[in-house]
């Protein structure tokens, strides 16, 4: 393995409640806590959000994997990121190491940790700053209306 076992930033569908967070993280994490990671831009994508470099800063969640399940972790977040290796050409995804910020109560900002990330790649970048859709604030959850609460 060459790649340093990092936690991962994620900010839109892997988020808790979000239709990819218990097929792909859960049971393989041991902590997910609020995070934010300044310098990048969250744009809305087919279903999906997509995030790149920028000033500005997105909101989401720093994700460890549980004891044993960090490569099926990566290897399950490489495809479902379409992520096939550094500067692939057929990434839809590049996976970068970046430092994101957890947030502690009450909003405080904690250390930054060097985290993964999955970064649109440089073909959807350029399409995404001609003419894309700005998430505002950076907070994909904050796009759509709230859930309501599940009745027994």
């Amino acid at each position: 393995m060459t790649d340093a076992p990092l936690p991962f930033f994620v900010y839109g569908t892997l988020l808790p409640g979000e239709p990819n967070h218990d097929r792909f993280l859960r049971g393989r994490t041991r902590e997910e806590r609020p995070a934010v990671l300044p310098g990048a831009l969250l744009y809305e994508g087919p279903g999906y959000p997509y995030a790149i470099e920028g000033h500005g800063t997105v909101r989401g969640a720093l994700v460890t994997a549980a004891p044993g399940a960090y490569e099926e972790l990566l290897g399950l977040l490489d495809g479902l990121e379409q992520y096939l290796g550094p500067e692939h050409p057929r990434n839809l995804y590049e996976r970068v190491a970046r430092r994101a910020v957890p947030v502690l109560p009450p909003d405080a900002p904690g250390e930054p940790v060097r985290a993964w990330v999955y970064l649109a790649a440089a073909a959807v970048t350029r399409s995404l700053r001609t003419g894309g859709t700005p998430v505002p604030g950076g907070d994909w959850l904050s796009r759509r209306p709230p859930r309501a609460p599940r009745t027994p």
